[in-house]
């Protein structure tokens, strides 16, 4: 199993990171699969606004929930992420890695991303996730030990991508 964990500070910061190495791996001719997330602020609203683009030509989905001003908890769309990861799951064939912008709650319990995971895991595709302090125990527990964690730096994440690559092509 080779996944790899992100994660980096600050709001957004995570997201930022992966979209990053995303571009990076993409000019080096790395086939990529996944998500990464883009957050719009729009004036006039309390909120951002959440989209997932789907790599690595894919669309840019919207995953928050318009609530109102005065909504507290998650914005965030559980059915909109089961949308994503069918959309994801469709590209995964010629991939060479798959990134996945936030391991979160959905996927603590098992839902939104964690099948695609699960079969790119399966078809020996390498993964990169990201993953904050919240969920880190969820993820531990679901994916082991077997996780390398990775610095917030897009070189290394794409070193990281790059010599897996090639371990994997020599073998």
């Amino acid at each position: 199993m080779r996944i790899a964990s992100v994660r980096a500070e600050g709001r957004g910061g995570t997201d930022k990171l992966l979209s990053k190495a995303a571009i990076l791996m993409k000019r080096r001719g790395i086939r990529l699969c996944g998500t990464v997330q883009a957050n719009t602020a729009l004036p006039g609203r309390h909120h951002c606004d959440m989209e997932l683009k789907v790599l690595p030509d894919g669309p840019r989905l919207p995953i928050s929930q318009q609530r109102g001003l005065l909504a507290r908890g998650c914005l965030m769309d559980a059915d909109a992420i089961e949308t994503v990861a069918i959309e994801v799951e469709k590209r995964l064939d010629g991939a060479e890695i798959l990134i996945i912008n936030k391991f979160g709650k959905q996927e603590s319990t098992g839902r939104g991303m964690v099948p695609v995971i699960v079969e790119a895991v399966s078809r020996g595709i390498p993964v990169i996730v990201g993953v904050n302090a919240l969920n880190q125990d969820a993820f531990v527990a679901f994916f082991g030990d077997g996780v390398e964690a990775l610095p917030p730096d897009a070189e290394a994440i794409v070193c990281w991508a790059e010599r897996t690559l090639a371990v994997a092509e020599a073998a």
